[in-house]
């Protein structure tokens, strides 16, 4: 039985008599952060402001159905903190199964041990295949040679089924546990994702090119001088993708084709979706370079775009003092633009404890990843 002191005086716990079906949560790993209903009645959406629990003490939480909420034959659903990084787990660690209710009225009591945190713990054997595809792939757009890798879904080889595409920069700094700054974790991530079929995806990650990192990223004329940008962006447009979709199961159209990354990555991510509207229909842009073009200037862009879009923009409060601002600059003159009209979404998610590092970025990842790819409906 819940102990009074711990209740809200304003909270008077439901009846078995209850019109509504009435939900009670305890945990023992309880924070400030809120906690949400997600089941197959929402799509199994995350942050579904329609089912946040109301928190009427410490560690306990309520949720009453509204009186038109159509009931399926079966209630499946699992509480989460917001997202499926933070889903609820058991107390070893574990992954819970669906929770299942038939009832349509009255009081049912649940209890959540722990909260998955930050995308961990994750299952081996959920892991994606890494494959090395070439340690000196050609780029004859710049003249030079580059290692790229795949990350297949764990299951590539007995699935037999074709997969959406993410191209993503900076692929030291992805998946390798010696890179000098931390990494993304992104197999990691995969694998959580897939562990609780959210969905399979296959990611193209190209090593940046070290010491001209930058130039090769940085697209014309800017306050960092001449760049090679254009000519990246159609390496991997135009021999990359190609080779990709001819070695892989891949689904080629630009409704399942993406490219993103983080900084100097992120920009030359922004102007490869500018460019190539009709190839890529996902951008996954984290903390963005923005200063390196103070006048990108959408209004005078001649932008034919034959489809829906989706950005994906990410900042963080701790990274300098013009990030977040030039972030919000940038959707907000996305918006103005006859471009984005109807046909673009645009999601903008801010940490204000963000820095301008890998372990924030890969608290994102899958965040972008479920959003741009696996999330049907607007939220």
């Amino acid at each position: 039985m819940i102990s009074n002191a711990n209740i809200n005086l304003h909270f008077r716990e439901p009846g078995p008599e209850e019109p509504q079906l009435n939900i009670l949560l305890t945990t023992d790993d309880d924070d400030e952060r809120p906690v949400y209903l997600s089941g197959n009645f929402n799509e199994w959406h995350t942050q579904d402001r329609k089912f946040e629990m109301d928190k009427v003490g410490n560690g306990l939480y309520h949720f009453r159905f509204p009186e038109d909420f159509v009931y399926p034959n079966e209630l499946l659903y699992k509480f989460t903190k917001g997202d499926w990084s933070a889903v609820e787990i058991d107390q070893s660690g574990n992954r819970t199964e669906n929770r299942s209710c038939t009832q349509t009225q009255g009081l049912r009591r649940e209890h959540v041990a722990k909260w998955r945190r930050n995308w961990l713990p994750f299952k081996p054997n959920f892991l994606p295949q890494i494959q090395l595809i070439s340690e000196g792939f050609d780029m004859p757009q710049l003249n030079r040679k580059r290692r790229i890798w795949a990350l297949l879904p764990h299951d590539y080889d007995s699935s037999g089924e074709r997969y959406p595409v993410m191209y993503l920069q900076d692929a030291q700094n992805l998946f390798n546990e010696q890179a000098q700054y931390g990494n993304w974790e992104i197999d990691k991530k995969l694998a959580v994702m897939s562990e609780y079929k959210i969905g399979k995806i296959i990611i193209i990650a190209i090593e940046h090119a070290e010491q001209d990192r930058i130039k090769e990223y940085n697209v014309g004329r800017t306050v960092l001088g001449a760049g090679e940008g254009k000519k990246y962006i159609r390496f991997i447009t135009d021999t990359l993708k190609p080779f990709v979709d001819g070695k892989f199961r891949t689904k080629p159209e630009r409704e399942h084709t993406g490219i993103g990354g983080s900084s100097m990555g992120g920009l030359v991510s922004i102007f490869s979706g500018l460019m190539y509207p009709e190839v890529y229909g996902k951008l996954m842009i984290f903390s963005p370079s923005l200063w390196v073009v103070p006048k990108m200037d959408f209004m005078n862009m001649n932008l034919d775009e034959p489809g829906d879009t989706k950005i994906y923009l990410y900042a963080g409060g701790d990274e300098s003092k013009t990030m977040i601002g030039q972030v919000k600059k940038f959707k907000d003159n996305m918006i103005k633009n006859g471009f984005v009209a109807d046909k673009m979404k645009i999601r903008l998610s801010i940490n204000m404890e963000g820095q301008h590092n890998e372990r924030y970025w890969s608290d994102e990842f899958p965040k972008a990843m479920e959003w741009l790819f696996f999330n049907t409906k607007d939220n």
